[in-house]
């Protein structure tokens, strides 16, 4: 899944997963209860940063041949 920075900070800031979910609905994305459960964990453990689950949604990179490709 793609998602923006801006999705990306909103979700951090839930404090649940139920939270989570609602976003997600309110955002127009399909998240499933196991994912939101997987990401809410994640965010919530510090174990992912904003920025790294920026990175993974593909928001580092320039689409230019670069380091951080």
């Amino acid at each position: 899944m793609n998602f923006t920075k801006e999705q990306i900070e909103k979700a951090a800031k839930c404090k649940s997963v139920d939270e989570l979910l609602e976003l997600a609905k309110a955002e127009g994305v399909d998240l499933s209860k196991e994912d939101a459960e997987k990401y809410f964990a994640q965010l919530s453990s510090g174990e992912l940063s904003v920025d790294d689950m920026t990175d993974i949604a593909g928001g580092a990179c320039c689409g230019n041949a670069c380091a951080q490709c």
